[in-house]
């Protein structure tokens, strides 16, 4: 009888952590000089089997990426933001924090060996945001693409090179050639009619285009970046 009591209790209170975390949280993280604007949205996942979540920092160029390793325990909870501003010395940014009881969570943002404070409040319910899947690209648009651009006085050459990847949809390599080759990791390629998107999630970089008459005419996205690229088949 003792044990079925103590279980029921320890059942209460993981419920209760679990409404505490569940929602959307909003506020400010303050690194030096600086404060940035954090959307985090955290939801239990169907079935009880863990924890999925989404982070938004506007001023760096992230939308809806995808929270890994989510843990909670009691009032504490950690998680890391998958792909996005990982350090390749010190692996993903981490946030640790402590729900503070009147729906608010602050604590440590850590990312490539420094720390920050933020603090967050409870607006309303999780507005998770599921990564989307690359989709399979038309046969006109695989290939490699080529174009250029110029970025605080200096050039910047774009190589794009499009292939489908059976049915996990299309991959892309994407490598821009400035003072040095930057070879960026790309996670999801996606074709809506002659619309093409490119996403580098760890980079915070996006390109959008319109493929048509042989060129891809876009944009380069990277905070509050954006630059107009066009792309034109390699021979």
């Amino acid at each position: 009888m003792r044990v079925a009591f103590i279980l029921l209790l320890a059942s209460a209170f993981l419920s209760r952590a679990d409404e505490n975390a569940a929602g959307r949280w909003e506020g400010m993280v303050q690194i030096p000089g600086r404060q940035l604007m954090l959307v985090v949205d955290l939801a239990a996942e169907s079935g009880g089997g863990g924890w999925q979540g989404s982070i938004t920092i506007p001023e760096l160029g992230i939308k809806g990426a995808p929270l890994s390793d989510i843990a909670l325990k009691g009032s504490d909870i950690v998680f890391s933001i998958k792909g996005a501003l990982a350090d390749q010395r010190t692996g993903p940014a981490k946030f640790n924090a402590h729900f503070t009881g009147d729906g608010k969570l602050a604590g440590d943002f850590v990312q490539a060996g420094n720390t920050a404070p933020f603090a967050l409040e409870k607006t309303g319910p999780p507005q998770v945001e599921i990564p989307r899947r690359s989709t399979v690209i038309a046969k006109e648009i695989e290939g490699e693409w080529k174009g250029g651009y110029e970025l605080f006085g200096y050039p910047r050459k774009v190589t794009i090179k499009l292939q489908n990847g059976g049915p996990e949809g299309a991959t892309a390599e994407f490598v821009i050639v400035g003072r040095k080759e930057n070879k960026l990791p790309v996670d999801r390629v996606m074709q809506q009619g002659e619309f093409v998107t490119i996403d580098s999630h760890e980079t915070g970089l996006s390109f959008e285009g319109r493929a048509r008459k042989g060129e891809i005419q876009g944009t380069i996205f990277q905070g509050p970046l954006e630059i107009p690229v066009t792309l034109r088949r390699s021979n």
